[in-house]
Order: C-alpha cells, then structure tokens, then sequence
C-alpha cells in the first residue's frame, strides 16, 4: 500500500466546539476518509473574527467564541481569524479568508505537515480562497461544491467570475449530486476534472426508533399525524409553507426543528392562520438527538427552494421516515422511488399538500424507507476520493 496521501481540509463551514452542528456533513467525509487509511489530514477552518462573545450577538458570538485550535474525534483544527469588512464583504471575502489563513498554513509547514494538496469545500469563497493559496504554495488543490455555494453565487458577477476561475484551476471539481456537477459545466470547468461524490449517511447514527415511544420521550402526542420540518429558519428552507400545510390537514401537528432569523416571523403565521397550538418550535437540536425526532413523524416535509444534496432527507430515511420535498437540483436524486418518499412538483403549499396525499395514500413500511437509505453508504465515495487524491499527487 502506498503511504497515505497528507491532505490540508479548508474550509470555514466545518464543526467546533462553539458550533458543534455547522458542517457536519464536511466533518464525516473526512472522518470516513480517515477512517479508510488513504489520507493524513490537518484541517484549517477559519473564523471571522468579531470582538464580542456575548450572547446577544447570536451566531458571530459563537464565531467569536471558537477556540484557535482545538481537537475533535482525533482530527486536529486549526480556527485562525481574518477581517470581513462589512457592505463589500461579499467581494472580497475569498481574499481576507486566504491572507488570514496563510500564515497560519505556513506555520503548520514549518512544524512538520508539508501536506501534498488542499481540499476545499464549498466553491464561495472557500474554494477561490483554496485557488489563491495554492497559487502561493505551490500545492495542488480540489474543490467540493455544496449547493449555494454555485445555485446562488453563480447569480452574481464578480462571485460567478471568480468560481470560473478557480474551476478552471482546480485539479477536481467534486459535485454532491449529478446536478450541481452539471451546473460546474456549464459554468466552465473542464468535464474530465469534473467528479460526482454523493454525501452518504451515518446510518449508526441514524436508526430507526419506536414511533410511540419517541413521542413519549419528547413530550408529544402519541396519536395523531405529525411533520417535521428540520433546518435553519431562513425563507429558502420554506417552513413558511409548511406551517400553510396545517390550514389544510386540521389533523395534522407540526414540529420545527432549527434555529434562525425567521422565528418570529414563522411564530407569527402561525398565530394569523390560527395553527400556532398545532405548531410546536423544538430550536436547534444536537445531533445525536435528532434520530428521535425523526422516528416521531409520520413524514419529514422539506419545501426548499434550492438544495444542493439534503442530507436531512437521507438522515430521516435512515430512521425509518418517508419524505415531501420540492424537486429542486439535487434532491429527485435523494428521493429517487416511493419507499423514500414522494416530490412536490412546484415550490407551493397545493403541490406539497399532493405529494403528502399521495404518501399517506401507499405509505411505505419503515423497514422498506430504511432499506433505502442504506443503499447511499459512505464506501463508494470515499474509494472515488481517495483515487482521486492519489492520482493528483502522482503516487
């Protein structure tokens, strides 16, 4: 066997101690690549920095409260700072992200991890920031879209010119679903350097729990038909039309799980439409908590508007729980037959509450959803990474 390829991870969206649920996704790639002996790796996850670690500033007092470096599940992370100025922020942001990890990369060179490539993750700024720092380095480097980072960034001008830069750049191009893989082709990068590498699920950490019994344990109705909606509380995630669904099925209760901006507004739809009592907000869960949310619905509803590779869609399958979800980029690829669930053609509460009609009507058996979800296992994407890995580094 040759000796293991020494990989630099950069990225900001990856866990810490102070964000312990920020990019787990990105975290057990890694660990499932450790874990199959092909790669050593360091990780570098910068932060923005901000002077504040009070409660008051929500997400950039956890940023602010993230130590320098830290150690998870034997995986060594580096959390350097760097300035994002407000209002032009967006523009230069892969530019302060690499100049403020630069030092930081060269340090860990000098101690003894002259690593042999960058992995980057997500293209926006992460992956243009990866571009400039291999430039200065002298080191190859891939790149992993994610979803917003190309379906939304690919919208702006100066953002859009960057990425086709760095696809041109990068020696791999790795898409989570075929789709985003497509929309990195279109946007220029060279097909031959263009890589479909599909997030699987942890299927130890999501198994199917007694439904009742999971009730039980978080304090909710035994009976009755219940959805879940999981994420962050912004507009594309579409909880909004979740919480328009329950108008429609008087039967029906409604947990949301996540944190975010939108609570207050979400509150307050459901008060206007008189739902609010079936509406219950469970904030952000930890995630070794979330298989039991998950085994309490009925059907996890997820009414984005755009997804790269919903990762949530695969964790709630894994426990047993069909999905609704809108047939947006990536996700026809996830709910790919009726034993995983049904997709609402349009984005709007009469096409969501079709597909959930159409689940309800031949509801699949538990056991059939988690038969399912076994099928989209870690092992084939970490032997196509580490090939990949190998072939760049000429070993």
């Amino acid at each position: 066997m040759s000796a293991p390829v020494r990989s630099l991870l950069f990225s900001t969206l990856y866990p810490s101690s102070a964000r312990p649920g920020h990019g787990l996704f990105v975290e057990t790639r890694l660990r499932e690549l450790l874990g199959s002996g092909c790669v050593e790796a360091q990780v570098v996850a910068p932060v923005p920095w901000f002077p504040s670690t009070h409660p008051r500033f929500g997400d950039w007092a956890r940023m602010a409260a993230t130590p320098r470096r830290e150690e998870r599940h034997g995986i060594r992370i580096e959390h350097p700072r760097y300035l994002l100025p407000p209002k032009i922020g967006q523009n230069v942001h892969p530019y302060v992200l690499a100049l403020g990890a630069l030092p930081t990369i060269r340090r860990l060179q000098r101690v003894g991890f002259d690593f042999d490539l960058i992995d980057a993750h997500f293209f926006y700024p992460d992956g243009v920031a990866a571009s400039l720092l291999s430039r200065w380095l002298g080191k190859p480097f891939v790149c992993t879209a994610r979803g917003s980072d190309i379906n939304l960034y690919r919208q702006f001008p100066w953002p859009r010119r960057l990425i086709q830069q760095t696809l041109q750049r990068s020696q791999g191009n790795i898409g989570v679903s075929a789709d985003l893989v497509r929309s990195l082709i279109e946007l220029g990068a060279p097909p031959e350097r263009c890589h479909v590498m599909r997030n699987g699920v942890d299927l130890e950490r999501f198994q199917p729990l007694d439904r009742q019994a999971s009730r039980r344990a978080l304090g909710l109705r035994e009976d009755g038909l219940l959805l879940l909606s999981v994420g962050h509380l912004v507009e594309l995630k579409g909880h909004h039309l979740v919480i328009e669904m329950l108008v429609h099925r008087a039967e029906a209760r409604l947990v949301i799980v996540g944190s975010g901006a939108e609570r207050g507004a979400l509150e307050a739809l459901a008060r206007r439409l008189n739902v609010a009592e079936r509406v219950h907000f469970a904030g952000q869960q930890p995630s070794e908590a979330l298989k039991t949310w998950f085994s309490a619905a009925d059907a996890l509803v997820l009414a984005s508007s755009r997804e790269g590779w919903a990762n949530v869609l695969l964790e709630s399958m894994a426990c047993g729980t069909p999905v609704v979800a809108t047939a947006v980029n990536g996700t026809p690829e996830v709910v790919a037959s009726a034993d995983a669930g049904q997709l609402a053609a349009q984005r709007d509460v009469p096409h969501l509450l079709d597909a959930l009609q159409r689940l309800l009507a031949a509801y699949p058996e538990r056991t059939a959803v988690r038969r399912y979800a076994e099928g989209f296992s870690w092992q084939a994407t970490t032997e196509a990474q580490c090939r990949l890995f190998e072939s760049i580094v000429d070993r």
